[in-house]
This record gives C-alpha cells, sequence and structure tokens, in this order.
C-alpha cells in the first residue's frame, strides 16, 4: 500500500499520495514555488495510520504550485412569475493547482510509532 495524507484547505479534505495533481481553493503562493501544507488530518505510511486531534502533530505535506487558473462560469438565476423580476450573476471560483512532492514526516511518525510500540511493551514487562 502507498503513503497518504489527508489534508485540509480552502475549507474542503483531501486524500493525497506523492505525484498527485490536485485543484485548491487559490493559495498566495506564485507559480513554481513550493508550500507547506501542515493542516494534515490523517497520515499513513502504508501500513500504520496516525489520525489527527484535529490535525498530526509535525506532520506536512510539501506541494509545489503548478498554475493559478480559474473554475468554469456557474450562473445564478432567480425570477419571480408574474412579478417582472428577474436577477442573473455569474461566478467563477479563483483556484490553485499543486502537486505533491513529498508527505513530510510520514516516515518519521511511522518509526516515532514503531519505537513507541516497542517501548511500551518493553515497560509492562
Amino acid at each position: 500500500m502507498e503513503a497518504y495524507a489527508v489534508i485540509e484547505t480552502g475549507g474542503k479534505q483531501y486524500r493525497v499520495e506523492k505525484g498527485d495533481v490536485l485543484t485548491v481553493e487559490r493559495l498566495t503562493a506564485d507559480e513554481g514555488k513550493e508550500v507547506n501544507l501542515d493542516q494534515v488530518v490523517a497520515l499513513s505510511n502504508g501500513s500504520d495510520l496516525s489520525v489527527g486531534t484535529p490535525t498530526v502533530k509535525g506532520a506536512t505535506v510539501k506541494a509545489k504550485v503548478v498554475e493559478h487558473l480559474r473554475g468554469s462560469k456557474l450562473v445564478s438565476f432567480k425570477k419571480k412569475r408574474r412579478k417582472g423580476y428577474k436577477r442573473k450573476i455569474g461566478h467563477r471560483q479563483e483556484l490553485t493547482k499543486l502537486e505533491i512532492v513529498s508527505l513530510g514526516a510520514a516516515e518519521k511518525k511511522a518509526k516515532a510509532a514503531e519505537a513507541k510500540d516497542e517501548g511500551g511493551e518493553n515497560d509492562g514487562a
């Protein structure tokens, strides 16, 4: 199984793996720059899963900003029949396309969890 993380950005949660490309709400970073996404809700190295309360401490996901773009146009239209009332408004969401470079602390958290489990067994004996 692959290592993955569940990150939160823009009020939404995304399950990501290394090499994934995803579109999220607009971030302030410039194109080509790397950003650290530190709102990691869950982190897995393939065998162990760490779930945060609410986030996993020390875990970060590094992503590269591929491009800034705008989403497709959404049209909101209101009408009240027989009253001559019509309102039309459009919206295009500002988006950022990210490529996941690395799942930071995935290996560290797994090793720490293993060491903690081994240490806990030895303390009880």
